[in-house]
């Protein structure tokens, strides 16, 4: 995951929607949110809006006591509440941060906080936030090899490349854990393990709101963005919510706002940003259902694939798509194919007389009306490729369910994801059956 592009840009720009669907069981008399609620009234924050509740579809959130107004604050949680590297810096840990050299990374600090207050157990005054935290997580980095070979091809290759960025985080900091053995009666290898650090940043990754702190030489300049937010998170997400959030520096509160009213009794939901289900899945182990901002990627060999093999131009239409960025963030949508994929595959089925008006393809123009149902019959057989390859994996999962028991879980959720791939892909095979007609 690149800086800047994973933990430190979803930041949640949080807003608020309700469902009248969504009717939840309250959770509030469970110990666990008993002793999280006593323990956020000890740091000044003492709610009156939202319960936490459990819901179906969402699982466990928060539910509003009372109708919430448009503009009406919901939460307004107190910097003293708040987890961030200033919380780490003031521990135990932040001498040993202080002179390590090379300096740490701010998540690195905040996952050792993690794994040391969880080792701690009822002895770490951060215990009633860690109950509540879940125990494991179903980001690809989480999920056994066997289920993630069954992820669409694109999502594979970054789910790989987020496995590989979470062991080098956790063998590039063997040295700094050991330099910690001090605090311990017990080895560090033990406390600070792969499982342990995996759940740690996974906590961090997938439930870290935005709070910017100015650089200090005691870390990396990696940007130090990053804040876990008690109670705040138990939020679920919704593509469709509104709210305004963000830490107020006067009241010193991360504070949120509804951007539109909320009926007594519901869901409060909140939106991470404006995310396929690609992203969610990878950045917070989840698919959302009825994503409009959900697609289905096309990756170059695909794209090429019912294009002429004697086609002696291909390498060069190739490199022009590449050159001026046309060969990535190919999809499909629910209104269709997207105007990247469309004029990719329209350069793509030029003519070799046509092929010097490239340029006049890109901007949008059209060059012939065979070109344009070239191009559309070509998308067509792309998506019914799609929809065949779609119908294949859930086929095999529906299978590898009845076998693989322990793994029931990962499977629906990898399950659910392709099942909203299939629909997007039969709504795009409809829409290029209407285009198509236009040229009959």
């Amino acid at each position: 995951m690149k800086n800047g592009g994973g933990r430190t840009s979803r930041i949640r720009r949080r807003k608020l929607f309700t469902s009248s669907e969504s009717r939840g069981v309250n959770e509030s008399y469970k110990p666990e949110f008993i002793e999280l609620k006593k323990w956020l009234k000890d740091r000044k924050f003492e709610d009156t809006n939202l319960i936490p509740a459990r819901f179906p579809g969402t699982g466990r959130g928060l539910m509003s006591k009372t109708s919430l107004r448009e503009g009406q604050m919901i939460i307004s949680l107190p910097e003293s509440c708040l987890l961030t590297t200033d919380t780490v810096l003031r521990s135990y840990l932040g001498a040993y941060i202080a002179k390590w050299q090379p300096p740490p990374s701010p998540v690195l600090a905040l996952c050792a906080f993690l794994v040391s207050e969880r080792h701690a157990g009822d002895r770490s005054p951060w215990k009633p936030y860690l109950e509540v935290l879940p125990k494991a997580y179903t980001c690809p980095v989480c999920l056994e090899p066997e289920v993630v070979n069954l992820l669409p091809k694109p999502l594979k290759a970054k789910a790989r490349e987020q496995r590989t960025h979470v062991q080098e985080f956790v063998s590039s900091s063997r040295d700094f854990f050991s330099s910690l053995q001090p605090l311990f009666s017990e080895a560090v290898e033990s406390i600070f393990s792969y499982s342990a650090l995996l759940w740690a940043w996974c906590t961090v990754n997938t439930r870290a709101v935005y709070r910017k702190r100015a650089p200090r030489q005691c870390f990396s300049a990696e940007p130090d963005t990053c804040a876990l937010a008690p109670f705040l998170d138990l939020l679920n997400h919704s593509p469709d919510a509104q709210v305004k959030a963000a830490f107020n520096e006067e009241t010193r509160c991360y504070e949120i706002r509804t951007a539109v009213s909320c009926g007594k009794h519901k869901e409060v939901l909140i939106c991470y940003g404006p995310h396929d289900n690609h992203r969610l899945l990878l950045e917070y182990g989840f698919v959302s259902i009825r994503n409009p901002h959900a697609c289905v990627y096309v990756s170059k060999d695909v794209l090429v694939k019912y294009l002429p093999s004697t086609d002696k131009r291909m390498n060069q239409k190739i490199s022009i798509l590449e050159d001026h960025d046309f060969i990535e963030n190919l999809t499909f949508g629910w209104d269709g194919p997207s105007w990247r994929l469309l004029t990719a595959l329209k350069l793509l089925c030029l003519e070799a007389e046509e092929l010097t008006c490239w340029k006049k393809v890109l901007i949008g123009e059209i060059i012939s009306d065979t070109n344009e149902k070239t191009s559309l019959d070509i998308a067509q057989k792309i998506c019914h490729y799609f929809i065949k390859e779609s119908k294949a994996v859930l086929q095999k999962i529906s299978h590898m369910k009845d076998e693989e028991v322990a793994l029931i879980n990962q499977l629906t959720l990898v399950e659910t994801l392709w099942t909203e791939e299939l629909k997007i892909l039969q709504a795009s095979a409809e829409t290029l059956t209407s285009l198509q007609t236009a040229f009959t």
